[in-house]
């Protein structure tokens, strides 16, 4: 089930009709295992709508993690408890190598083999890849690392593990949640203020709107740009970057945002996943405003361990492109995928001895950074997208080819890029001034009313309706 389809818009209301009756029915301890017990029932039919034969896989990792989680606290010796998180941590990444990388690892070595003249003929498993995958096994081994490191204690109560994992807002595309952030919330009685239904409308209707006006009208123009095969001039595979640029922006924030706003309903706080990420202008601070859940997973679960900035400049470097290669493969099984992840390791090194000083400019010097930023940005996102490396290279030879102003394709890309883009950029650049993702609900009544209208009657009129799946579905 996805968001932005009809069968989400009769299953939500109807969940949460049902869970706000919870707490009224019976009572305040009841009525938590009630909702709790809802919103397990609720979050394995989202999953199930989509293809209810990965159930199993969903399941089995709550249970492994579950048992891993009590067997390591009711161990003492250091070796044993760490043999249980080695075991989880290998059972999650199996799951996620054999349905997500198999192929890919096997069909590179079959072409290794026959560069080298032998023959290998290799079993390709032509399965689905498993929707979430990426995401609700990162959201299970964080976890059981957590115990492990006894930053929090087990649960004992298995449904209340069973919804921290597949709580339906977030099981599909995050943000990656921590169980010391989001545990808790299922624990205990949740009271849902005004405040938390007022933002969660708003966050709500903001994430369609990146979605489906913004997201889903761009993405024909990006395709067209970056189509097997296609040879447009230089200036237009500029603005074909630009537009997959805030489409991949829209898509996912947009998600995020949907996720955050109907778990605000239910009085369920997730973290902030974005916040004005190409208004950075430097490499660090981008990986602090993007995707800012997997960025903090890196960090506390790979690039910390790995020794982080504790050792010599080289070993941090080091550190670096390793966090960031694995970061890119996480995206998919896919060279482009692992060749934009060491581009970002590279950016973060090169930019690492700088970035303080970067980020204290002011005036004419900050602007340049910013632009240098974003296009450094939109560099990475052209590996990210093409198809291959091979039309990753021809686009990138074609960019610089042919910057003349009769070869721009003002009516098939220039006029709707600025069209979709330019509403998100405002709204972007007033949350941004104020610091806020919900400075929207801070203005003053005229002008927040003004947004609210615009937002309904651009996503009603223009918005892209065909029901597109969301872009980290595939991750």
């Amino acid at each position: 089930m996805v968001f932005n389809s009809l069968q989400f818009l009769w299953f939500f209301p109807v969940v949460y009709a049902l869970y706000r009756a919870c707490t009224p029915l019976f009572g305040v301890d009841r009525g938590l295992r009630a909702e709790n017990g809802l919103l397990l029932v609720a979050s394995y039919y989202f999953y199930a709508a989509w293809d209810y034969r990965f159930l199993a896989l969903l399941a089995a990792s709550t249970i492994v993690d579950y048992s891993c989680g009590l067997a390591m606290n009711r161990l003492t010796r250091e070796r044993q408890r760490r043999v249980i998180m080695a075991l989880s941590i290998a059972f999650n990444l199996s799951l996620l190598g054999f349905f997500k990388y198999f192929n890919f690892f096997a069909d590179n070595l079959a072409a290794l083999a026959a560069a080298l003249g032998w023959r290998l003929d290799f079993v390709t498993l032509r399965v689905l890849l498993p929707i979430g995958i990426s995401f609700y096994t990162f959201v299970t081994m964080s976890y059981v690392i957590d115990v492990y490191r006894r930053d929090i204690q087990p649960t004992r109560n298995f449904v209340d593990f069973a919804v921290f994992v597949a709580y339906f807002p977030h099981l599909v595309a995050g943000p990656i949640l921590r169980a010391t952030k989001l545990l808790p919330q299922i624990q205990r009685p949740r009271r849902i203020t005004g405040e938390q239904i007022r933002s969660g409308l708003w966050l709500i209707a903001w994430g369609f709107f990146q979605k489906i006006f913004v997201a889903d009208n761009l993405a024909p123009l990006a395709s067209r740009v970056f189509a097997h095969g296609s040879h447009p001039a230089g200036v237009n595979v500029l603005l074909g970057v630009y537009a997959f640029a805030f489409q991949i922006y829209g898509d996912f924030a947009g998600y995020s945002n949907i996720a955050r706003g109907t778990s605000k309903l239910m009085g369920i706080e997730l973290i902030e996943n974005f916040r004005f990420p190409y208004l950075v202008r430097t490499p660090q601070a981008f990986w602090r405003h993007w995707h800012i859940s997997l960025s903090t997973w890196l960090r506390d679960y790979l690039y910390i361990p790995l020794g982080g900035s504790r050792g010599t400049e080289r070993q941090t470097r080091r550190n670096l492109i390793i966090t960031m290669l694995l970061g890119g493969l996480w995206h998919g099984a896919a060279w482009t995928f692992v060749l934009w992840g060491f581009y970002q390791g590279v950016l973060l090194v090169l930019f690492r001895p700088h970035a303080a000083i970067i980020e204290s400019w002011s005036g004419i010097r900050r602007i340049a950074a910013w632009v240098v930023m974003f296009h450094l940005t939109c560099a990475g996102w052209l590996i990210f997208r093409a198809p291959s490396i091979r039309d990753f290279a021809a686009l990138t030879g074609g960019l610089f080819s042919n910057f003349a102003p009769s070869a721009v394709d003002v009516t098939g890309l220039l006029v709707p890029l600025v069209l979709y883009v330019t509403p998100l950029a405002v709204i972007h650049l007033v949350e941004a001034r104020a610091d806020d993702v919900l400075a929207v609900l801070r203005l003053p009544v005229g002008a927040r009313y003004f947004v609210y209208s615009a937002t309904l009657y651009l996503i009603l009129l223009f918005g892209n309706f065909g029901g597109a799946e969301f872009i980290y579905f595939q991750f």
